[in-house]
């Protein structure tokens, strides 16, 4: 008898040897040079590692399938345009090991299931379709034609059409991400779950509420000229780079950085620039002038304390708001400050865990300068006031009047490299009847107005049987959503699971009764079709939309592109009742373009606008003072305290990335920047939480989770001691998703609390 379908969906429990050392206070450096080269050697082919290095990220070459962090419009570093991390998303999908029917002849489901996530990424590249018969337990081959005929014959045996879930991943370009969420209107449903789903969806819903676009309103010369720059919730290091070259113009223009987060993240502290030779030889910029070592989910507690006294100022001694501003653009100061009042400093302080000393610190940068801009990530998005996370810090940016103007505004940092671009293009379970319209104009079909399912609805959908097929458009599914059993069975429920992929994952394993493995052309890989190499185009976190252009020969024939797969599949399933010519499309994505520029606002002219090198800004109303909201204006907001309280023993614990990972993926397993190496089962607490439960340096401890009365556990891990606040504790996704519950999400947006799980820690017999 095979292995569960939870069995299969969870990491193994096995450690490595744990070492752990001081945690650097600098970055990037001769360590990064040394990290990056050092996996690129070892996985990518020598020939090609020069191709890449000169390609990456540069004007006419290939955008990086990692961070959506954005590109400069003027000159770019000849000695790569990329950081550590984005070598080794390249070292990952580039690897020069292929596998193919007869590594899935020697391997069965379960047997993969054994190895770690980050095994199975090394396993190589996926070079040819792949099928998993029903009772069968090893994938064997299948033609391209067979295997579009297969997914069509279960779409269209289906009652409904939405009985269909359809997810996307963040790195599909704008081209197939349109023709996908076409196919899917077509087909006759608005099951479009994506990654959005999972991160950025509240920052979307509060700024969409306040600003009237969904998008953050600076661009890469407004961090090079802010006065202050309030980083929360996130660690560029890890997860954005490059990103850190840019706070170093900030520090080199005289501009202030605070820094506010639970963990003291090296790479807010010091940046060495590895391609200032200068800057190697004397030791880096110093970054951080305030860190804020805030407890899990104390951000709308310290940002009502901040709002309080600024309040005050303003009352007793004057021109602290920025009145003109708030007069002629804004709506409902009067009963924000009515509310506000309503708050006691004290207790709001004591809530956000912060020293009075650190917050005068914080409170005088912000009184005393007004070019601000607030950077956020998913250590903000992933609570279940999320929203309200986010509308606080709009909320103290209205009141300094830094919205649309130079050196300030909202900075929400996108993680994959295309998931803002994907959601503009239309994939998005409730998209507006507006963009709805512009689909039925164009093409002549109805889409469905009903709204369709996000991530959490689609789990649930499947889990019920209410939803009997998953295609998954990129992504590794499993591994990244919340309550990892749940939705293992989920997947487990379907007739038939797909997934588009350029290597293995463990998405791969947790199947439907059928399963179908597609393999497509990395970022990097030429796309030869009819017309020749085509070019894509993709949109970063400031809202640019640019060209992506491959630059090595694919590393196998039997590889399609993204663009390539959706048609087939179009043409496949909806046959001669079809009023769209998909296979067109496949031949020439000038084409795609062109339709995109009658159907999205702001795409005019795109194929004439992707020609600048640079290529070309979104239209962005907060940024030029047009806020698209009900009320016409800027909506000042109404947000309460996060009404949750620890039982005795109970941590609140963060999910959160290694420095050798991107999302889902692993790339090593090492965490530099934390002191970490060779083990992902570990969990960072307070070392006074740690000596009141009796626990030592690397003592093996069992986790559990429970909310509505479901108790969810992860078993094996070893205890890191670690400068995190009191009562606070950290571990790795995806190995602890298991913990974080399915209905425990943001209101309004619905992103998973990974960022505030309410945990027990108990000794192992391990």
């Amino acid at each position: 008898m095979g292995k569960s379908p939870t069995e299969k969906a969870l990491t193994p429990e096995g450690f490595k040897a744990l070492k752990t050392k001081t945690p650097p206070t600098n970055t990037a450096g001769f360590a990064g040079i040394k990290a990056a080269s050092s996996h690129a050697f070892k996985y990518i082919k020598p020939s090609n590692i020069l191709k890449i290095s000169k390609k990456l990220n540069q004007k006419g070459g290939f955008d990086c399938p990692g961070c959506a962090w954005p590109d400069p419009d003027d000159e770019r570093s000849s000695l790569g345009e990329y950081c550590e991390n984005g070598l080794k998303a390249m070292a990952e999908e580039m690897q020069n090991t292929l596998i193919d029917r007869d590594f899935f002849k020697k391997n069965s489901v379960d047997a993969l299931s054994d190895l770690s996530d980050f095994e199975i990424g090394k396993s190589g590249r996926l070079s040819e379709p792949m099928y998993l018969p029903k009772g069968a337990t090893h994938y064997q081959p299948i033609t391209w034609a067979e295997a579009f005929k297969k997914v069509g014959a279960h779409l269209n045996a289906l009652d409904n059409p939405d009985q269909a879930v359809f997810y996307t991943s963040g790195r599909t370009t704008n081209e197939a991400a349109f023709l996908y969420q076409l196919f899917v209107r077509e087909f006759g449903t608005s099951n479009l779950p994506d990654c959005s789903n999972m991160c950025h969806e509240a920052s979307g819903s509060a700024l969409s509420e306040t600003l009237g676009i969904g998008k953050g309103s600076v661009t890469l010369d407004d961090l090079y000229k802010a006065e202050l720059v309030m980083i929360v919730g996130q660690n560029p290091a890890t997860n954005h780079p490059r990103m850190l070259s840019a706070l170093e113009k900030t520090k080199q223009n005289g501009g202030k950085i605070i820094a506010i987060n639970p963990l003291p993240e090296a790479g807010l502290m010091k940046f060495t620039n590895p391609q200032n030779p200068i800057k190697m030889l004397t030791g880096g910029t110093k970054l951080s002038d305030v860190f804020v070592p805030i407890t899990i989910n104390g951000d709308v507690a310290f940002f009502k304390a901040l709002l309080l006294k600024l309040i005050e100022k303003e009352e007793t001694i004057g021109n602290v708001f920025d009145k003109a501003f708030i007069n002629t653009y804004t709506s409902g100061i009067e009963a924000f400050i009515s509310d506000v009042k309503t708050y006691d400093f004290k207790a709001c302080l004591e809530a956000s865990g912060v020293s009075e000393a650190i917050f005068n610190d914080v409170f005088n940068l912000i009184l005393n300068n007004n070019k601000i801009i607030i950077c956020w990530a998913m250590g903000l998005t992933q609570h279940e006031n999320a929203v309200d996370n986010i509308r606080e810090l709009v909320n103290l940016l209205l009141l300094k009047g830094s919205i649309g103007k130079e050196g300030a505004g909202t900075c929400p940092v996108r993680g994959h490299s295309n998931v803002q671009g994907d959601r503009t293009v239309g994939i998005w379970e409730s998209a507006p009847q507006a963009f709805l319209d512009k689909i039925e104009a164009k093409y002549g079909f109805k889409p469905s107005p009903k709204h369709g399912y996000s991530v959490i609805e689609a789990i649930k959908a499947m889990y019920e049987q209410k939803a009997k097929v998953f295609f998954g458009l990129g992504g590794n599914f499993i591994s990244a959503v919340p309550d990892t059993a749940y939705a293992a069975q989920a997947l487990a429920n379907c007739n038939l699971t797909v997934h588009v992929s350029t290597k293995l994952n463990r998405s791969h394993l947790v199947t439907g009764k059928e399963a179908l493995i597609l393999p497509c052309l990395g970022r990097a890989e030429k796309d030869y079709q009819k017309t020749g190499v085509q070019i894509q185009s993709v949109e970063n976190s400031m809202g640019v939309v640019h060209t992506t252009k491959g630059v090595l020969e694919p590393c196998s024939d039997a590889l399609l592109s993204e663009v390539a797969v959706v048609c087939g599949i179009a043409d496949a399933t909806l046959k001669n009742r079809s009023k769209v010519n998909w296979l067109a499309y496949k031949d020439n994505y000038d084409l795609v373009r062109d339709d995109i520029a009658e159907v999205v606002n702001g795409f005019e002219d795109y194929n004439t606008k992707l020609k600048h090198p640079s290529g070309f800004y979104l239209p962005n109303g907060a940024r030029e003072r047009q806020f698209k909201t009900k009320t016409g204006k800027a909506n000042f907001s109404i947000n309460k305290l996060p009404n949750w309280k620890l039982k005795d023993e109970e941590l609140i614990m963060m999910t959160i990335r290694s420095h050798d990972q991107f999302n889902t993926t692993i790339y090593g397993l090492n965490d530099r920047y934390r002191g970490v190496f060779n083990e992902r089962r570990v969990i960072f607490m307070n070392r006074a939480d740690m000596k009141t439960r009796n626990l030592k340096e690397q003592q093996i401890v069992n986790l559990k989770s429970e909310y509505n009365g479901v108790i969810r556990e992860a078993n094996n891990f070893k205890v890191v001691g670690y400068d995190i606040p009191k009562n606070c504790c950290a571990t790795y996704f995806p190995e602890t998703n298991v913990l974080v519950p399915l209905d425990s999400f943001a209101h309004t947006a619905k992103t998973p609390a990974s960022k505030s799980v309410r945990i027990t820690v108990e000794a192992s017999l391990y």
